[in-house]
């Protein structure tokens, strides 16, 4: 592992800023953002970005309606060089939902693509169309914003309450991207091609900052399709972004597309995050294309934590290694008992520590205060078992997925694992119910790959059984014709009941 040269100068994006000092030289004409027949180079961008923020460096706080346009990245990029925190706006919120962030972020500005129609949530802030169209000369950026100032202001989904405000500051985002290079090998030459949505650390942060902060470029689909991977693949990019339901649908469609196949084999780097990637999509792709997917693992308020190395092993279903400036421990109940073992069986909730860390929750310091340990640990809720070698593997959520049953710490996530390589298994979700002998019992629930003959509760319970350990193997299934998942894919497990 190399070291790792932290950079926490104000200044996120080198190459714009060569751009914007020689619009003439040949930093200028490398191209940055590319959605679909749309695209700015760094002087374009520069050109573009620099005279709105100018505009917005007065505002205090903004909102950006986060569609994935070459809109949204432009304001982020303008309110990043202005120094002013941005607030990413989902445009699948609901008026409630919408209603809450603008109440609690109180921006005094909404920038918008130009025509987009935006929800009465919206109808008392001053809004801002933002112009992609490059005058002929750029304007100095203001300012030279402080490393712990914030630069986003990023929702959380809101699984237990309505959503928290989580302020993430210039430091942050330099730390956890310069962490990434080293990691990924990430350089000014890759290409980054991915279709996620704008308004959340993975498709904003990593996917559109990310390669900016590099002086290399993405091209952005706007909408997933598989062909539109090939195509970019096929035509230099060198990196691909995607969550897991974007790489199972790759997948499926893999074994009769073999342009697909072919694409992919050429990629540098094929990344999944957001939610664990099955190991028998892993296994699928690999056999398909020769390259294998690696996993990272972060979430809103601490950005990246682990990532499997470009140079390690890319071991399915694992998260790989801290990233470089990340310390990482796992707890026992009390969340302050360090567990020792790195057996690959012993579950602890991860905390984490490091300048990729949020700020705090706005207008929270109670929720901000319950999140750390006294001595500045991050509890990130999220249960991990650690590999003899230090690879980590996520096993559940504390709070849906740690399973107590028959006197064993179980993490839903492995017996998810197990169960969908299980030929008549298309999706599944584990969770646990009260039992009145074992404590907890284990519930499946189950998309079966063919609704006319769906697996039995007996069959899946020596599947697990065989494959783990026969504890783990659940009492109860239920099948369904789809699984609840929210806008990243991840399965809605509160969503699911007996009823």
């Amino acid at each position: 592992m190399s070291p790792l040269s932290l950079d926490l100068s104000p200044d996120l994006f080198p190459a714009l800023t060569e751009a914007q000092a020689d619009p003439d030289g040949p930093g200028a004409h490398r191209p940055a953002l590319h959605f679909g027949d749309r695209s700015l180079t760094y002087g374009e961008l520069a050109a573009t970005a620099s005279p709105l923020a100018a505009r917005v460096a007065e505002a205090g706080r903004i909102a950006v309606w986060a569609t994935p346009t070459l809109e949204t990245a432009v304001a982020v990029v303008a309110a990043l060089l202005a120094g002013v925190p941005a607030v990413p706006l989902n445009p699948k919120s609901g008026e409630s939902e919408l209603g809450h962030i603008v109440s609690d972020s109180a921006p005094t500005l909404v920038l918008a693509a130009p025509g987009t129609q935006l929800p009465p949530a919206l109808a008392a802030l001053e809004r801002l169309d933002i112009d992609t169209s490059a005058p002929t000369t750029s304007l100095p950026s203001p300012g030279a914003p402080d490393p712990e100032s914030p630069a986003l202001i990023v929702y959380t989904s809101g699984t237990t309450g309505p959503p928290k405000g989580a302020v993430i500051p210039r430091r942050a985002i330099a730390t956890t991207l310069d962490a990434l290079a080293d990691a990924w090998q990430w350089t000014g030459d890759d290409v980054l091609v991915h279709g996620l949505p704008l308004f959340h650390v993975h498709g904003l942060i990593l996917g559109i900052l990310g390669p900016l902060r590099r002086g290399g470029s993405v091209r952005h689909l706007g909408r997933f399709e598989t062909a539109g991977v090939a195509r970019e693949l096929s035509e230099g990019a060198t990196m691909l972004f995607g969550v897991p339901t974007m790489y199972h649908r790759i997948a499926e469609t893999l074994p009769d597309d073999p342009a697909l196949a072919k694409a992919l084999a050429r990629a540098r780097l094929l990344v999944s995050g957001s939610a664990a990637l099955p190991v028998h999509d892993h296994e699928r792709i690999a056999q398909a294309t020769g390259r294998r997917v690696i996993e990272r693992y972060g979430m809103t308020e601490t950005l990246m934590n682990t990532s499997v190395r470009a140079d390690g092993e890319p071991r399915a279903g694992t998260v790989g290694v801290p990233l470089p400036g990340v310390e990482l421990r796992l707890t026992e109940e009390d969340g302050t008992t360090a567990v020792e073992a790195y057996d690959g069986e012993t579950v602890g909730e991860i905390q984490v520590r490091g300048p990729n860390l949020f700020t705090e929750y706005l207008n929270r310091p109670e929720a901000t205060a319950a999140a750390f340990t006294e001595d500045g640990w991050f509890r990130t809720g999220d249960m991990a078992v650690r590999d003899p070698d230090g690879y980590v593997r996520i096993v559940g959520r504390k709070a849906t997925d740690l399973i107590k049953s028959g006197g064993y710490k179980i993490g839903a996530g492995e017996i998810e694992n197990a169960l969908l390589e299980h030929p008549g298994v298309r999706e599944a979700a584990v969770t646990g119910e009260p039992d009145a002998d074992l404590g907890e019992r284990i519930v499946a629930w189950i998309v079966p790959a063919d609704p006319q003959s769906p697996p039995t509760v007996d069959e899946l319970a020596d599947h697990v059984a065989r494959r783990l350990a026969p504890h783990k193997r659940p009492r109860v299934v239920h099948h369904l014709d789809a699984l609840p998942r929210n806008d990243m894919g991840k399965i809605m497990k509160r969503a699911l009941t007996h009823d």
